[in-house]
């Protein structure tokens, strides 16, 4: 930075511990959770404005996190004495009242995290008379492990002459992309009219219960002129997709280097993502992380990296992590990541050996049947049923080899006698290695405390029943 913003540095540094939550200095365990958010989740209920007493029904709700989102904030570029432009946040809903100092402090953090995410680029601004407007989304990763989902709208606001842009950010334990790109729109629009008319959309929006896949919620909202509108979010049917759109990844990279990608972090290392646009980098990053479904990536996750926190790349631990071009040569300088394109072409790494070559041909063949100008739905469900059935073929006969003592007592995974159990060599090779990942020890953990009684849920079981069927159909056919 500059020296008229070295105060500005030395202060906004100061979240680097509470905000990586780690020393990059130190190798964490192999099975360590790196928080890459604010340092201390907050319990629900000390997150939101006090509930009705007269009111359990909203009680209830509030309790459950089923409301759309935490709060709203605007986040605007404000000189210093300095000269330069520092963000910080202007309006808040809802307001905080009553809160300890312990709690207060800790959304102080979380506040600062914010704007540290709304413009990553820190204090390298000046005033702008055009800007296109892009929707980005951020995760911040409590000390346990959950996470909270930022949702980013970034514009110039309306005016006459230079001006800088300000950002709309909306915190929410939801994840669903398009339907917050939606509620944007509107609260884009009310914004232009007045601040105060965002105030009594987003109050209906929050006081509704978010809807479950495939259904759709009506909230009203006045605007002068207009008069009462009535404004209808669907949530999307597949669920586990609704935080996705592919259309970005398969635009900026091919087939056969997204099945790198793919390769590199079923193997849960290190990867930087590179893009001009912070809505590029959110998008590609979300849709790498989806791919891996039925697991959940565990490491550091930072779909945008603030500049003032690029040394994150030095980490020793696996990460995502989205970059901004113009921090490439930063990237490279500190630590020994390569360029993308460099490492696609001349295949400097594993990664085209990592998984079974059947099945990478079979997850291509099935690439290939997307139209070419699909809608977000139907690339949706090709890309899901090139990449699930990957999973369910390595590692789908899992719950075949979880062993209990006795009735209600946990489980015990048989790991040997689980790959031993794979027939072809290649596959047995991968899933020996795959089995030391943490998201598969994290999935096998869940298995085991689970009772056999309980239900198999989800789109992952489902397939896993239809595979399992169609081989024993085949096994008939051979006798």
């Amino acid at each position: 930075h500059e020296l008229s913003s070295i105060q500005y540095s030395i202060r906004i540094s100061l979240l680097l511990a509470t905000f990586l939550g780690f020393s990059l200095s130190k190798t964490l365990p192999q099975h360590s959770v790196v928080p890459t958010g604010v340092m201390k989740e907050q319990p629900l209920q000390e997150s939101l404005e006090p509930a009705p007493v007269d009111t359990p029904a909203k009680e209830q709700r509030y309790m459950s996190g089923q409301y759309f989102f935490e709060y709203l904030v605007v986040v605007s570029l404000k000189k210093s004495k300095e000269g330069a432009y520092e963000p910080q946040i202007t309006y808040q809903f809802p307001k905080r009242d009553g809160m300890v100092r312990f709690q207060k402090e800790e959304e102080e953090k979380t506040l600062k995290a914010i704007t540290l995410f709304c413009f990553p680029e820190g204090i390298s601004w000046a005033p702008l008379t055009e800007y296109h407007s892009e929707t980005f989304s951020f995760v911040l990763t409590e000390i346990d492990g959950s996470r909270r989902n930022g949702y980013c709208r970034r514009l110039l606001p309306h005016g006459n002459g230079a001006r800088p842009p300000e950002a709309y950010c909306i915190i929410s334990r939801l994840a669903c992309f398009g339907l917050f790109s939606k509620i944007f729109d509107e609260v884009e629009k009310r914004r232009q009219i007045s601040m105060a008319m965002i105030y009594p959309f987003m109050q209906s929006l929050r006081e509704a219960a978010f809807p479950a896949p495939g259904n759709t919620v009506k909230i009203k909202s006045f605007i002068p002129d207009k008069g009462t509108e009535i404004i209808s979010l669907t949530r999307p049917l597949d669920s586990w997709l609704e935080h996705v759109d592919f259309r970005t990844l398969f635009r900026c990279l091919t087939d056969e280097e997204v099945l790198l990608v793919f390769a590199a972090a079923v193997m849960e290392r290190r990867i930087v993502f590179i893009a001009e646009e912070l809505s590029t980098l959110s998008q590609v990053i979300h849709a790498v992380v989806a791919l891996l479904y039925p697991f959940t990536w565990q490491h550091t996750f930072i779909s945008i990296v603030p500049e003032i926190l690029i040394d994150v790349v030095m980490a020793p631990t696996p990460y995502l992590l989205g970059v901004q071009k113009r921090l490439l040569e930063q990237v490279i300088d500190q630590s020994d990541v390569s360029h993308p394109q460099q490492k696609f072409c001349d295949n400097s790494g594993d990664e085209k050996s990592i998984l079974p070559p059947k099945l990478q041909d079979e997850i291509l063949q099935a690439l290939r049947n997307r139209k070419e100008k699909a809608t977000v739905e139907e690339l949706n469900t090709v890309v899901s049923e090139a990449f699930l059935p990957f999973f369910v073929k390595t590692v789908g006969h899992f719950a075949s080899y979880v062993t209990r003592k006795g009735s209600g007592q946990p489980g015990v995974f048989q790991s040997r006698p689980f790959y031993k159990a794979i027939e072809s060599k290649t596959t047995r090779h991968f899933v020996k290695k795959f089995l030391q990942t943490q998201m598969f020890d994290l999935f096998i953990q869940e298995l085991e405390q689970q009772q056999p009684a309980s239900p198999q849920q989800g789109i992952f079981h489902k397939k896993i029943v239809e595979y399992q069927e169609k081989k024993k159909r085949e096994k008939a056919k051979k006798r």
